[in-house]
C-alpha cells in the first residue's frame, strides 16, 4: 500500500506526462508566442506539483498541530505570489478564531485570538465554507482579521469531514496578484492541509484523553490490574505496585494470583466467573504474603472477547479492623446497658448488707466471734460493690470521675477484673505498690481502661510462653522526682526492635486474625498523652516487654476529710432527738437506715414509696430528709421536685441516696447542690454528713 506522499508523486508524474503530451501537441499546431506561454504554464504546473509533493511529505511527517500549521504558512508564503500568509484555527473554547502560524507581513498576528464578530475575511471563509477573494476599492481596504486591513486577500477554508476547522489566508500589496493559478493552488493546499490539521487535532484529543486516563488510573488509591486470559498482568497502576512493593515494569507479565496470595489458583474461580459472564462477584481474603486483608472485584474488559478482565484490588485491612472495633463497641454498649441495670439492682442489697453488718460490728453486745463473722460479711459486701464499680468502669457506664486519683487504687481495681483469667491461664501476678504514692490528676475511668489494656496485652503475651518458661505479670508503682510511675512488665517473648516504634500506631498488631484489632495500645497511648504523661516500652529484665507510664503528680491540696467537729458530732457527742424522713423504695435499705438513726435516738418516719413520702412531708415537719431523688411521685414528677416545691432551701437539710449510675444523674445532683451518696456507701460517711446537718437544725423547716 502506498503512503500519502507516494500517491502525490505518482499523481505528479502522471500530470507531468499529460502536460508534456499536451505541450507536444501545441508545439505542432500553435505559433511561437503561444508556444512560449504554454511552456511557461507547463513549468509553473510542474513547480506546483512538486511543491505540493514536498508539502505532502512534510504534512505526513508530523502529527503536531502547530508544526503542521507552520509548514502550511511557510509553504504558502514561499510558492504563492504574496507578501504574507497565515493559518487560523477555530477556537472552540472562546467561540472565535486563533492564529496558529503566520509569515511575512502577517507575522505579527501569530498567536492572536479574536472573537467571531471580528473574524473578517478569515471568519467569513470559515463560516461560509467558500473561498474568499477581496481587493481594495477607492474607499477602503478589505478587513482580513481583527483590525488588519490589506489591499488584496485570498482566504480558503480548511474543511475536513464536512466541518470548517480553520482557514489559510494570503495577502499582497502589489497589483496583479492572485491569478487563477494562485486560487487553484491555495484551494489545493487548503484541502490537504485541512485533513492533516484535523488529524493532528484528533490526535491531540486522543493523546490528552490517554494522558487524563493514565493520570486517573495512577491516582486511584486502590490497585487496578488488566489481566489476560492466562491470569498475567498486562497493565497495573501505581497503587498496585505500592501494595505489592514491586516496580510497575516488573509487574507486567507476572501472574496476579501468586503476586497477591502466593498461590496460583487463588483467583481462578473469581476470574472464570467474570469471563463466563456469571455476574461480577468479589472476593475478600487475607493475604498471608502481604499480611493484609484484600477485597478483589473484577469485570470483563469491554470490547475484547479474549478473556481479558480488569481487577480492582482494595486494601480493606483498616476497614475490617474498624468494623471489628465497631462490633466490639456495640458488644460493650450492650454489656454496659446490662451492667447498668444489674448494678442498680445490686447496689440496694449491697447497701443494706454492708450497712447492717457495720452497724452490728459496732454494737457493744456483739461478741468477738460474731464480730469476726460480721467483718467477713462486710468485707465481702465491699468486694461485691467494688466488682460492680469496676464493671461499670469497664463498660464506660459509670459517671465521669475527674480529680485526684490514686494509681495504686487504679492498679488494684484493674487487676481484680482479671483475677479469674490469671488463674485460668496459670499466670502469676506480682503486685508491688509503693506506699504513700502521690496522687495524679485525671479521669479515673480512662486511667483504669489504660491499665487494663496493658494488663490484657501482658496476659496475651505470656500465654504463648512454652511450658518451661515462667508466666509472670508484674505491676509496680513508685514516685520519681515529682512524677508518678506505673509499670506493667511480663515474661513473654518481648517486642522486637524492628517493630517497637510502631506498636502504638492504630491498627498495628502482631496477633493472628481475630485475636485483636491493634487499637488497645493506641488507645492507651492517647489516654496517657491526654493526662500530660508519657508511655514507653522496653525489654524487661526477664526478657519480656516492659511498659512504663509516667504521669505528673497532682499539685492540688488533698481533701482533709471530715473535720474533728463533724467526727465528734457523728459519734462522741450525743445529739438531741431529731425527726428524720426516710424515702426509699427498697425495704432492706429502709430497715438499715432506720436502725442506724433510731439507735441514736432519732425518730425515723420511713415512707414505703415516694407518694407516701410526699404525704408525710406535707403533714409534718422534719429536721432531715434522706431520700432517693429519682423516686417517682407521679408521672413526670420525682420526689426531688416535691422537695423543691415544698422548700426552695431543702438542700441544707437533705441527703440523697442513689443507685442510678448514669452520668446524667451525677451531673443533675451536682447542679442541685445537694449532699448525695452513691449506693453502696460507707455508713460512717452517711452518719457524719447527717450529724453535721442535724447539729445546725435549730428549727424544723421541712
Amino acid at each position: 500500500m502506498m503512503s500519502g506522499p507516494d500517491v502525490w508523486l505518482l499523481a505528479a508524474l502522471v500530470a507531468a506526462v499529460a502536460l508534456a503530451g499536451w505541450l507536444g501537441w501545441r508545439l505542432r499546431r500553435e505559433p511561437a508566442q503561444e508556444l512560449e506561454r504554454a511552456r511557461a504554464d507547463l513549468s509553473r504546473r510542474l513547480t506546483e506539483l512538486f511543491s505540493l509533493q514536498e508539502l505532502a511529505y512534510v504534512l505526513a511527517d508530523s502529527v503536531e498541530l502547530d508544526r503542521i500549521a507552520e509548514q502550511v504558512a511557510q509553504y504558502a508564503a514561499r510558492f504563492i505570489r504574496c507578501d504574507g500568509a497565515l493559518v487560523a484555527m477555530a477556537d472552540e473554547s472562546a467561540a472565535g478564531v486563533r492564529v496558529v502560524a503566520a509569515r511575512g507581513t502577517l507575522a505579527s498576528l501569530a498567536g492572536r485570538e479574536v472573537s467571531a464578530a471580528r473574524g473578517g475575511l478569515v471568519g467569513a471563509a470559515m463560516e461560509q465554507g467558500h473561498l474568499q477573494v477581496a481587493e481594495a476599492d477607492e474607499e477602503e481596504q478589505p478587513q482580513l482579521l481583527d483590525d488588519v486591513r490589506v489591499r488584496r486577500a485570498l482566504v480558503a477554508p480548511l474543511r475536513a469531514h464536512g466541518v470548517s476547522v480553520g482557514a489559510v489566508a494570503v495577502s499582497a500589496e502589489t497589483p496583479g496578484a492572485f491569478d487563477d493559478g494562485d486560487l487553484r493552488l491555495v484551494s489545493t493546499v487548503a484541502t490537504h492541509a485541512a485533513l492533516a490539521l484535523a488529524n493532528a487535532k484528533f490526535f491531540d484529543l486522543v493523546l490528552a484523553g490517554k494522558q487524563q486516563w493514565e493520570t486517573t488510573f495512577d491516582a486511584l488509591n486502590d490497585g487496578i490490574a488488566v489481566v489476560d486470559a492466562e491470569g498475567c498482568i498486562r497493565r497495573a497502576n501505581r497503587a498496585l505496585g505500592e501494595l505489592l512493593r514491586t516496580p510497575l515494569p516488573d509487574l507486567v507479565g507476572s501472574r496476579l494470583a501468586p503476586a497477591l496470595f502466593g498461590h496460583p489458583d487463588e483467583l481462578t474461580e473469581l476470574l472464570d466467573a467474570v469471563r463466563s459472564g456469571r455476574g461480577q462477584p468479589s472476593l475478600t481474603r487475607r493475604s498471608e504474603r502481604l499480611d493484609r486483608m484484600l477485597r478483589i472485584g473484577a469485570s470483563r474488559l469491554g470490547g475484547r472477547g479474549d478473556g481479558w478482565v480488569v481487577a480492582l484490588i482494595e486494601d480493606v485491612t483498616e476497614q475490617k479492623a474498624l468494623e471489628s472495633q465497631l462490633l466490639q463497641s456495640e458488644k460493650l454498649a450492650a454489656v454496659g446497658q446490662l451492667v447498668s441495670g444489674v448494678a442498680h439492682e445490686l447496689n440496694n442489697p449491697l447497701t443494706s448488707i454492708g450497712g447492717l453488718s457495720e452497724f452490728l460490728m459496732e454494737q457493744p453486745s456483739t461478741s468477738a466471734r460474731d464480730r469476726e463473722h460480721l467483718r467477713v460479711i462486710h468485707e465481702q459486701a465491699e468486694r461485691a460493690a467494688r466488682i460492680v464499680r469496676n464493671l461499670l468502669t469497664f463498660a464506660r457506664k459509670g459517671p465521669t470521675d475527674v480529680g485526684d486519683i490514686d494509681l495504686n487504687d487504679i492498679a488494684q481495681r484493674a487487676t481484680s477484673l482479671i483475677t479469674y483469667e490469671l488463674r485460668l491461664r496459670k499466670i502469676e501476678l506480682d503486685l508491688r505498690l509503693s506506699k504513700g504514692l502521690p496522687r495524679v490528676y485525671g479521669d479515673r475511668f480512662q486511667m483504669q481502661q489504660a491499665v487494663l489494656n496493658l494488663l490484657t496485652n501482658a496476659i496475651q503475651a505470656v500465654s504463648r510462653n512454652p511450658p518451661d518458661r515462667p508466666r509472670v505479670v508484674r505491676v509496680t508503682t513508685a514516685p520519681r522526682d515529682g512524677l508518678v510511675m506505673l509499670r506493667v512488665a511480663d515474661t513473654g517473648p518481648g517486642v522486637p526492635d524492628d517493630i517497637a516504634s510502631h506498636i502504638f500506631d492504630p491498627f498495628f498488631t502482631t496477633k493472628a486474625p481475630g485475636e485483636g484489632t491493634g487499637l488497645g495500645l493506641s488507645i492507651t497511648y492517647g489516654i496517657v498523652e491526654g493526662h500530660r504523661g508519657r508511655i514507653e516500652v522496653q525489654r524487661g529484665a526477664e526478657g519480656g516487654a516492659m511498659f512504663t507510664v509516667t504521669l505528673p503528680a497532682s499539685d492540688r491540696t488533698p481533701d482533709a476529710g471530715p473535720t474533728p467537729e463533724a467526727a465528734e458530732l457523728a459519734g462522741a457527742t450525743p445529739l438531741p432527738s431529731r425527726c428524720v424522713l426516710l424515702v426509699d423504695e427498697d425495704p432492706a435499705v429502709r430497715q438499715m437506715i432506720g436502725v442506724l438513726f433510731s439507735h441514736d435516738g432519732h425518730r425515723v418516719d420511713a415512707a414505703r414509696d415516694a407518694s407516701h413520702g410526699a404525704a408525710l412531708l406535707a403533714a409534718g415537719a422534719y429536721d432531715l430528709v434522706i431520700a432517693d431523688p429519682r423516686a417517682a411521685v407521679s408521672a413526670g414528677e420525682t420526689f426531688a421536685d416535691v422537695l423543691a416545691r415544698h422548700d426552695p432551701n431543702f438542700a441544707r437539710r437533705t441527703i440523697f441516696l442513689t443507685a442510678d449510675v448514669r452520668p446524667e444523674t451525677e451531673e443533675w445532683l451536682r447542679q442541685l447542690g445537694v449532699r448525695y451518696f452513691r449506693k453502696p456507701f460507707n455508713v460512717r460517711d452517711l452518719k457524719t454528713a447527717a450529724a453535721v446537718m442535724l447539729a445546725t437544725a435549730s428549727s424544723r423547716t421541712l
